[in-house]
């Protein structure tokens, strides 16, 4: 069954993502687009839109030219926008980059993109500059900020008297962005987007999550990341908002922005929502501007997001759904939505079409009502994977359609519900159990400040979950039994935690996704150094 939108259909966009973003920036004049959280610069729509423009300018004159590919390796700034779209303008693509990479990580990423250009921050140059060494092809590394050690900043590129660069972009088949996946689940790759298929999402989006002059949005999740770069960059600035900017999540610092902006929107991962329903730092803050809560990029539940609204006295937090590979939305829960279902990641964006592919037999659909793997075709699908048809082809089947590697079910007004990864799923005894049930379970004990689960091989080979929890602060005697007995208590028998270790921190990427292949080599390390001692013991 072909499930689709029940919303009128957006136009295909097919416009330069500069263009789609900025074209109304200078009608907009001195309406502040980009704010520093945690500085005094601010930059209108006016100085947005001619600022990018001198820097493509610069660009071009420092031989950047159509399909070359630039790194942007930068944390938030209120710079990173001005270098994407100048890159944009000036014809190339932007692979971006997460700023905490080593030179090994980044090198393999500027080797695999092709990126001849670097922009980076000050603090960040030695580790660009080991990276080109390593990747070799780097024509010139840039910085946002202040130039230093013979490195030449695009601040410098504003005085630029050169013509503003009129590149004939192909939007539905040039990439804009070449975003890498986050390598949760294999190697890295990268994720041809164009200039087609971000732009009409986000157009797609703009009638569910509106938002326009007057809204004030924190952008803390990072711009790197596609969840960042569409719903704190690209889509306010394309509705004329205020984006607030800060350079990473702490949070007193954001609780203060919050309260020092009069911050309307926040667009948030799990674990900021964990942290507003739980932290008691949060009572210390003003944070009666919000007007909603949206959640992405890792499951959430119900019951906590229910905490989060309670506490806060908003409406309940909403969630969307979507993945690089979508440019990247495809659900969201409607900020006008009444009383949406607890737990939903929402309907079908407009143009967007579904499937819930059987488990069992993929080549037929879900039951209706049936949890299955999400499949989605739509405008908004990527152009494919750099260098890799093989993935891109079992990542898109001949019809179109993305298969998400997510499971999900749909109720009967059409609300999606994800339940978990495929390749997370535990297989105990034959029995399926999803690690976010079971995360989610562990996170209402009140002596539980974050948890994550995975599969396990118990000494008799059969696979366990096994629960890694982060205790409060608060319950330093909160013991691997409590845990046990916690969840024992409200699930079936063959869902029960079986294994317990306490840790300082669940690993997550930026986005707030458990990295649940650190927690299993973590696990694997721990059984090899006890191999020995078995042995002995058995010897004995």
């Amino acid at each position: 069954m072909v499930f689709h939108s029940e919303y009128e259909a957006v136009p295909t966009v097919s416009l330069p993502i500069h263009d789609a973003v900025l074209g109304r920036a200078a009608e907009r004049g001195d309406t502040p687009a980009l704010i520093d959280g945690a500085g005094e610069l601010t930059l209108t729509y006016g100085q947005v839109d001619a600022f990018h423009r001198r820097v493509a300018a610069g660009l071009a004159e420092a031989g950047v030219r159509k399909g070359d590919v630039v790194a942007l390796h930068s944390p938030n700034t209120v710079l990173f926008p001005v270098a994407f779209y100048a890159a944009t303008r000036a014809g190339a693509s932007v692979t971006t980059v997460h700023p905490l990479a080593t030179p090994e990580e980044f090198a393999k990423q500027l080797r695999d993109s092709a990126a001849r250009w670097i922009v980076t921050v000050s603090p960040l140059l030695d580790s660009a500059r080991a990276a080109a060494e390593l990747a070799g092809g780097v024509r010139e590394i840039l910085v946002c900020d202040e130039a230093r050690d013979g490195v030449r900043s695009l601040q410098a590129f504003l005085g630029s008297t050169g013509p503003v660069p009129e590149i004939d972009i192909d939007p539905d088949e040039d990439v804009a962005a070449l975003p890498y996946s986050s390598g949760t689940t294999g190697v890295p790759k990268g994720v041809m987007l164009t200039h087609t298929s971000i732009a009409t999402n986000l157009a797609q989006l703009e009638p569910v999550v509106p938002m326009g002059p007057g809204d004030r949005i924190l952008a803390i999740l990072p711009f790197f990341h596609i969840y960042g770069l569409t719903a704190l960059m690209n889509a306010p600035l394309r509705q004329g908002a205020t984006v607030v900017v800060l350079p990473r999540f702490e949070l007193d610092t954001f609780l203060g922005a919050i309260q020092k902006h009069r911050i309307s929107g926040l667009y948030v991962a799990p674990p900021i929502v964990l942290a507003l329903a739980k932290h008691p730092a949060v009572a210390d803050y003003d944070l009666s501007s919000l007007e909603y809560i949206v959640s992405a990029a890792a499951p959430l539940d119900a019951a906590l997001a229910q905490a989060c609204s309670a506490r806060l006295g908003l409406p309940p937090v909403l969630q969307a759904y979507g993945m690089t590979e979508l440019s990247p939305g495809t659900h969201v829960v409607p900020l006008a939505a009444q009383d949406p279902p607890p737990g939903s990641v929402g309907k079908l964006l407009p143009s967007t079409e579904m499937r819930i592919v059987s488990l069992g037999d993929p080549s037929k659909d879900a039951a209706p009502g049936e949890e299955g793997e999400v499949a989605i075709r739509g405008p908004q699908v990527m152009k494919g994977y750099l260098g890799r048809p093989d993935a891109t082809a079992a990542m898109i089947d001949a019809d179109g359609w993305v298969h998400t590697g997510d499971i999900g079910r749909v109720d009967d007004e059409g609300w999606l519900y994800v339940v978990d990864r495929v390749k997370e799923l535990i297989k105990y005894k034959g029995f399926q159990v999803a690690p976010a049930e079971l995360e989610a379970l562990l996170l209402t004990h009140e002596g539980v400040a974050d948890a994550a689960v995975i599969g396990v091989t118990d000494a008799d080979g059969t696979e366990i979950p096994k629960a890694y929890v982060v205790r409060q602060a608060a319950a330093p005697g909160l013991t691997a039994a409590d845990v046990m007995a916690h969840v024992a208590a409200r699930v079936s028998p063959y869902k029960k935690v079986r294994d317990v270790e306490f840790i300082e921190a669940v690993p997550r990427a930026a986005s707030g996704k458990i990295l649940r292949r650190e927690l299993r080599d973590r696990d694997r390390e721990a059984r090899d150094r006890e191999l020995p001692d078995r042995e002995l013991r058995d010897r004995t």
